[in-house]
């Protein structure tokens, strides 16, 4: 029996398995449901379960693609997860509400279904008081606890069969388009643009919730009249994040208003209380703007610059553990390994729980050819986000220790990536496993062109050329009798393409029938 590494990584698994299910119920059931914030009735074949699940299964995936949790001011995130928290009790709907704040400088915040949701610390720059805070939260409290999310996928699973399809991919992080198995779901979800009726749904009842846990609604109306002045101005990285998810406008103003005016003003406003909370965040955003440059100047090719603006940062802040990662991403770009492992582990440090730590200090220990450190550093990097770099070098691991099929299983995993290491892995894949089933590879079939002269069509459906392609036909001559032949096409056969091998015109002809083709053997080029 081959190997399974996905027992191994349990954040590998595919999400071929949910939606297969939740395909399956929306073909099953109704899919009618009672908004529990609203009251209106609603297409809605995710059941409670299963948003649970999904919350669940893809929270962690979520905040790992976008930075992480931020650990560096723990106060800080207990602030917010207290206002989180105060904001949640007062919804229609019980859930698990989470709240975590991300190290990430992009002003964006997002909610998962099941209650998960996320801020990260740019947009916390952004507000000026706990009722703004609390605005925000509950405008995502609301998106959870009316099924946003759960109903986007029921349309997009009646309109084109997937989750998938009703999603968009996270704009404000550089690796959601590496992961892999199950957190490709996650990297789709995050940012799912909901409609208009929901945001003005998310608007009013946050609102109103916000007003229940004792702040003055205004706080709304501020909040996104600012939004609406940034939008004007077109920042960017607004609009890479809130507001690509989330757009403002003076429609959302008029309408806050209305709320906030029927619930009247009065409650706590709590500046001073959120300036104390974000004082140390202001403090230390030199520090992120020097590393924001860092990370674009190894970009660009200047890694003497990107070195002096993380060492820059480490001087300002030296909790932060990004920041060492930034130093280790130049020692790994200069192939300097043992570099990259020490400011790696000084990043791990500092912060043991984000996967990106543990895949460059992986990739640099294989590059040193010490493999049971990489390989266990790898597994550690795929069990907090499975990404195509960690299943791909775990391949190459185990290639190299001659465990064929453990190889082929993590090049299986990786080879769905359109990356760099996907597209290694495909043609590692490839080499291993078509000349043992080259027919998953190598597909064929009958042509018969205007003469009446059989043909087997070849199609490489590989990412690598390939030639020495051997067809085997079976088919029953006029008496009966099996015959069996085999055809070979010996040129080169490019990724994607066809080519045609004469099978012959009589006897093929009579009997297409019960002509039968397979591939048998194929060679990649190398």
């Amino acid at each position: 029996m081959r190997p399974n590494p996905r027992r191994e990584l349990r954040s590998f698994g595919s999400p071929s398995i949910l939606l297969a299910g939740l395909l399956l119920l929306g073909g099953l059931l109704g899919g009618c449901s009672t908004n529990p914030v609203t009251g209106e009735r609603n297409f809605n074949i995710v059941s409670e379960a299963q948003e649970l699940q999904i919350g669940s299964q893809q929270y962690g995936p979520s905040r790992q693609m976008q930075g992480g949790d931020y650990v560096t001011d723990p106060a800080l995130v207990d602030y917010v997860k207290s206002v989180g928290q105060k904001v949640a009790a007062h919804s229609d709907r019980e859930l698990p509400y989470q709240f975590e704040v991300l190290n990430n400088g992009v002003p964006n915040a997002w909610a998962l279904p099941g209650g998960k949701i996320a801020i990260n610390r740019g947009l916390l720059l952004e507000m000026q008081t706990e009722a703004e805070l609390a605005a925000v939260l509950g405008h995502e409290v609301v998106h959870s606890a009316a099924s946003h999310g759960a109903l986007a996928m029921s349309r997009g699973m009646l309109l084109q069969g997937a989750v998938l399809a009703t999603a968009v991919a996270s704009r404000d992080s550089d690796y959601s388009r590496y992961a892999v198995g199950g957190a490709s779901i996650a990297a789709q979800l995050v940012n799912q643009k909901y409609g208009r009726g929901a945001e003005l749904e998310s608007d009013e009842y946050g609102i109103k919730y916000m007003a229940a846990a004792g702040y003055d609604p205004q706080g709304a109306v501020e909040l996104q009249k600012t939004f609406v002045r940034l939008s004007e101005g077109r920042r960017t990285d607004f609009l890479s994040g809130l507001f690509a998810s989330h757009p403002p406008s003076q429609e959302r103003v008029e309408k806050n208003i209305v709320t906030a005016n029927a619930i009247g003003r009065g409650g706590k406003v709590g500046r001073e209380e959120y300036q104390r909370a974000v004082a140390g965040l202001k403090q230390r955003k030199p520090a992120y703007d020097a590393f924001d440059e860092g990370r674009k100047a190894l970009a660009e090719g200047n890694p003497r610059q990107a070195t002096a603006l993380a060492d820059k940062a480490i001087r300002l802040e030296p909790r932060e553990a990004h920041f060492y990662g930034l130093k280790g991403d130049v020692a790994f770009a200069a192939k300097s390994y043992r570099d990259a492992v020490n400011h790696y582990s000084a990043a791990l440090e500092r912060n043991p729980e984000y996967f990106k730590f543990y895949l460059g200090r992986g990739e640099s220990y294989r590059q040193l050819n010490r493999l049971d450190a990489a390989e266990r550093d790898l597994k550690a990097s795929a069990n907090l986000l499975p990404t195509a770099d960690a299943a791909n070098a775990l391949g190459l691991i185990a290639e190299r220790r001659g465990q064929v099929d453990t190889a082929i299983g993590y090049y299986e995993m990786a080879a769905s990536s359109q990356t760099p290491a996907g597209r290694q892995s495909n043609g590692r894949l490839v080499t291993l496993d078509l000349p043992r089933r080259p027919e998953r590879y190598i597909a064929v079939q009958t042509r018969v062109d205007t003469n009446g002269r059989v043909f087997a069509e070849i199609g490489n459906r590989t990412q690598v050329p390939v030639t020495n392609v051997t067809v085997a036909l079976a088919y029953r001559d006029s008496a009966g009798r099996v015959r069996q032949e085999q055809r070979v096409f010996r040129g080169r056969l490019d990724s994607a393409r066809t080519a045609m091998v004469a099978i012959g015109s009589q006897p093929y002809a009579s009997a297409l029938n019960t002509l039968q083709l397979k591939v048998v053997s194929a060679q990649p080029i190398q």
